[in-house]
């Protein structure tokens, strides 16, 4: 039986045992009912927490949710204190999930705004398929490193793969790295071989605009999970861009 508690526009749920579908209806409705917070306790595995939400309120999940965390997410922010699963941030619109811990795999698939931001490291295909359009751009920023297929067919947005957790001299492992990118940027902190990139993307050294970019969204992540923003900013960054916007173009030509 789901269990919430109210109190000074905070809703408490505990999620034990509750199946998803219950669990999601019921955020539906206190959101609607305009709460500005909710604590969700003893979260375990269930899948689309904060799905088509669209509306600024803070979701704090406490414990490890299921796939397509904040899928088709409109404006919420999630903070997820642990770790989260796959999808997380599919197809999102706009808001913010924070994730205190790691991240699974196809982390922001399709994303076309909003921001996500992953304390510790990412499994395979992050940022997958990312576009913007107009004023929307979406950001990932990753504390660690992450594996092969890193912004696979990426089409806009930023990404950041800060590598923190890699030890002194360790290179990060990824392969394909920006494999089919045709739009975006990837800035990657650390050291890859050329072999690990993806045959679409040209690599630079950073201007003054992507130095401002990243000392914004670097000094965002140590806001939300500590860390010396100077310190990481001294690491060395390289700036990969797509260079060419119809990469498989000559494939469907006669």
């Amino acid at each position: 039986m789901m269990r919430s508690v109210k109190e000074r526009n905070v809703v408490t749920i505990d999620a034990s045992g509750v199946f998803y579908q219950e669990l999601n209806d019921r955020l539906r409705e206190v959101v609607k009912n305009g709460v500005g917070r909710i604590e969700l306790s003893n979260v375990c595995g269930q899948r689309y927490i904060g799905t088509d939400l669209d509306r600024p309120v803070q979701i704090d999940v406490h414990g490890v949710p299921g796939n397509d965390l904040g899928a088709f997410m409109n404006g919420p922010r999630i903070i997820v204190h642990g770790n989260a699963q796959d999808g997380c941030g599919n197809t999102m619109n706009d808001g913010e999930i924070i994730i205190h811990g790691r991240a699974g795999d196809i982390l922001g698939l399709s994303a076309r705004g909003g921001k996500i931001f992953v304390r510790d490291s990412v499994g395979y295909r992050a940022g997958i398929h990312m576009k913007e359009y107009q004023d929307k751009k979406p950001t990932i920023v990753i504390g660690g490193t992450a594996q092969d297929f890193f912004g696979e067919y990426m089409a806009g947005g930023v990404l950041v793969l800060l590598g923190l957790t890699l030890k002194e001299g360790e290179k990060h492992q990824a392969s394909f790295i920006g494999t089919g990118m045709h739009g975006g940027t990837i800035y990657l902190r650390g050291m890859v071989d050329d072999y690990q990139l993806g045959k679409e993307i040209g690599i630079a050294e950073l201007d003054e605009k992507d130095r401002l970019l990243l000392a914004k969204l670097v000094t965002e992540f140590a806001g939300h999970f500590g860390g010396d923003v100077n310190v990481i900013l001294k690491g060395r960054f390289i700036k990969l861009y797509p260079k060419y916007l119809r990469p498989y173009g000559l494939l469907y030509t006669y």
